[in-house]
């Protein structure tokens, strides 16, 4: 059994006097235990709405929440508020994409990382103070005494990163969510907190969904990369596969724009035209068609299933072919 199962998942927001916009349209994958997924896109495609969906996070008066998510067999969309309140942390940690904006301002950080082992874990304060040295320890925080009693503004933004990590460790859950975990940090951090979430899952059951729009952060982390697009999945491929040969046009356009330190000095990037907003609705044809540059007349006529395709699951009328995967190729070596 997966631990994760997420079956059509979609999500919808409503505002008065606007018409509803989907922003997660039956999306569907899995996650195993010790598994890393990655779901990847630019933003707007629909990533961060999938992982709050998946945590119960989304407010209810503007969002319309369809689909299944199970976990470990349980339908989480059927669980009362306590009884989602007990899963999450417990079961399900997440590392938000700001730590600045996720922390609380006006408590010290050892409150905050305790307060979760005596919620989830019913230790005592002393007991959980300990613990919570021993976690911002665990990832990387010098000094974690003096830094229990420090506030989020003291702290650096590698380390408030690894303080929001250190609580959704705390309780040792089964299935981490990382939305984002490296935005706005320096390259050096960057890599620190990829080498400690990498180093935190192996060896262990523990399970990983990486959110991100970096490429570079998916082919040193993820097993199985599900690439977004308007809300859907587009193309889904084991982690060498997808990078070896890119079979998507939007997947192959991301790998495309990424600079090369083995490029031609003088040689122009290829950036995917237009933007996010340059898009026609599913039910009318396929949403990047007006951004593609393999776009034929059916693209903008009859929508593409999400259907097997030598080996991975491809969303596409027109995929790019073996022949014109110069960059793939590149990357796989």
């Amino acid at each position: 059994m997966a631990l994760l199962e997420v079956r059509d998942l979609s999500v919808v927001f409503s505002r008065k006097g606007q018409s509803p916009f989907s922003a997660v349209d039956g999306v569907s994958f899995s996650v195993q235990p010790g598994q890393t997924v990655g779901l990847v896109g630019e933003s707007g495609c629909g990533k961060s709405v999938t992982s709050l969906a998946i945590m119960g996070l989304l407010p209810r008066r503007s969002a319309r929440v369809g689909g299944s998510v199970a976990f470990e067999g349980t339908e989480l969309f059927s669980l009362s508020d306590k009884e989602m309140r007990d899963r999450r942390g417990k079961d399900l940690g997440m590392v938000f994409q700001d730590p600045l904006s996720s922390l609380n301002p006006v408590v010290p950080i050892g409150l905050q990382v305790t307060e979760v082992l005596e919620r989830h874990r019913g230790m005592a304060r002393k007991q959980a103070r300990a613990e919570a040295t021993e976690l911002l320890n665990k990832v990387g925080i010098p000094d974690p005494t003096r830094r229990l009693s420090e506030y989020p503004h003291q702290l650096s933004g590698g380390m408030r990163q690894r303080a929001l990590i250190a609580i959704a460790l705390a309780c040792r859950p089964r299935l981490l969510i990382a939305d984002e975990p490296t935005t706005a940090l320096d390259v050096t951090i960057q890599a620190q907190i990829l080498s400690l979430l990498k180093e935190l899952v192996a060896g262990t059951e523990t399970a990983l969904i990486m959110i991100t729009h970096d490429l570079g952060v998916v082919a040193g982390l993820c097993d199985e990369v599900n690439v977004l697009y308007g809300g859907r999945i587009v193309e889904r491929a084991e982690r060498h596969e997808l990078f070896a040969a890119p079979r998507h046009p939007y997947t192959h356009g991301l790998l495309d724009s990424i600079p090369r330190l083995d490029a031609a000095r003088g040689e122009k990037l290829s950036p995917i035209r237009g933007s996010v907003a340059d898009n026609i609705p599913w039910d009318g044809g396929c949403a990047f068609a007006p951004r593609c540059p393999n776009a034929l007349r059916t693209c903008v006529e009859v929508t593409p299933e999400l259907e097997w395709h030598e080996g991975r699951l491809l969303r596409c009328h027109n995929p790019v072919q073996p022949a014109a995967l110069g960059v793939g190729s590149k990357e796989a070596r």
